[in-house]
């Protein structure tokens, strides 16, 4: 039996809990990282696919026009953009840019040979994921840093997640990972 594709959202967040600035900034993260980047090479290499939401995409393509390092879209995955909307402009090259409702979208992706599918944010299809049942786990990087205000870890809605609590490691700096499965 193949081996199911798991949607993991993968993202650091400030301890009051927000993923960045009301403006999209992340200077707040700006800070040394231990050797290993708090797992995250090892958890690149489990995946295949990043998910991203329109505004996370388009504040990416802007760090790009303006020569910040290491925001380019990595082509060596398959990145999919959700937006209501097809821009007017073509995709970057190596990105998709998706209307297609979110569950028959997740479940034509997991049918795919593949690795597992990360979704890279924003609040927006970090929410629109969650409530469609299509997210199998969380991995929250905690940044011991209070930004007072912020665009919080998923948009705003009346809903109840449990959690289940798969592991947990605190490093030397301070950060906390917290690693959960969505319960059922």
């Amino acid at each position: 039996m193949a081996r199911k594709r798991k949607i993991i959202v993968w993202v650091a967040m400030s301890a009051d809990g927000f993923i960045a600035r009301h403006d999209g900034s992340v200077d707040w993260l700006d800070r040394p990282r231990p050797k290993g980047n708090y797992g995250m090479a090892a958890f690149y290499k489990s995946i295949d696919t990043t998910l991203w939401g329109k505004k996370t995409c388009d504040m990416a393509l802007d760090y790009q026009k303006k020569g910040v390092p290491g925001t380019a879209f990595d082509t060596s995955v398959k990145n999919y953009v959700f937006t209501h909307t097809l821009p007017q402009s073509p995709a970057p090259k190596g990105v998709e840019f998706v209307t297609e409702p979110i569950k028959a979208f997740a479940t034509r992706l997991r049918g795919e040979k593949g690795k597992h599918i990360w979704i890279m944010g924003g609040a927006g299809i970090i929410a629109s994921f969650l409530d469609a049942g299509e997210i199998d786990e969380f991995v929250i990087l905690v940044i011991p840093k209070f930004i007072g205000e912020g665009i919080p870890l998923m948009a705003p809605a009346r809903r109840t997640a449990p959690l289940k609590l798969l592991s947990s490691t605190k490093f030397p700096d301070g950060v906390v990972k917290l690693h959960y499965a969505i319960g059922k």
